[in-house]
């Protein structure tokens, strides 16, 4: 009896913290034990028999992004070996889709939790800043991945975000400022009024469909 009601508590306090129901946690816990092979943790080459993902362009960012201590709030930078299934489940509360019957404050936090995310994808080296060529190379990535898009199309979709992230950038600079890169203030203004949760979908574990950007 004591077990069970420990185990209730603990899903109690899981619901808590990542705002999942218990039915979504209990689902994300089967996910998480078929990944790990029953193991109490999960290390990347875990990552290599997940279908989904293999065919995915920007793959090796998804799983790495598990694993980052930003994402996992253990740090400013640095990579975990493993994560437990508390730290699974913090990483997967970042595609939660956003509760639009939240506050506008907590609809905005949430927003900007997810574009922080995004942000640490492509802010592999933890300075707090991303180069042009960067976001350019990201961008080009989600959209080659798109059967419906041309190779080409891609490309001028891409070098076309990255001008226009530029002049988002630059325009804003002092005359004897050096441009150093996208800041995270940068990058919200850049995605400001872009809708984050449908513009690129990745089906990830068979769970509902986390949400990227493009």
């Amino acid at each position: 009896m004591g077990a069970a009601h420990s185990a209730s508590e603990e899903v109690r306090e899981l619901e808590g913290k990542t705002g999942f129901s218990s039915e979504q946690i209990e689902q994300l816990h089967r996910r998480f034990k078929q990944l790990s092979g029953d193991q109490p943790t999960i290390r990347k080459e875990n990552f290599n028999n997940v279908p989904d993902l293999e065919l995915n362009p920007i793959r090796s960012k998804i799983i790495r992004a598990f694993f980052d201590n930003r994402n996992l709030r253990k740090g400013p930078s640095g990579l975990a070996d493993e994560i437990n299934f508390e730290d699974f489940l913090t990483i997967m509360s970042y595609f939660r889709p956003i509760d639009t019957t939240l506050g506008e404050e907590q609809v905005e936090l949430s927003r900007k939790e997810k574009l922080r995310f995004l942000f640490h994808m492509y802010d592999s080296d933890s300075d707090g800043r991303i180069t042009l060529e960067e976001y350019r190379n990201v961008k080009y990535e989600l959209l080659s991945g798109n059967p419906h898009i041309e190779k080409e199309s891609a490309r001028s979709i891409a070098d076309g975000a990255m001008m226009e992230a530029a002049s988002v950038c630059v325009g804003q600079m002092e005359p004897d400022q050096v441009y150093e890169g996208i800041t995270f203030e940068d990058f919200l203004k850049i995605w400001q009024g872009i809708d984050i949760e449908t513009k690129m979908h990745v089906r990830f574990l068979n769970m509902e469909t986390i949400a990227l950007c493009h």
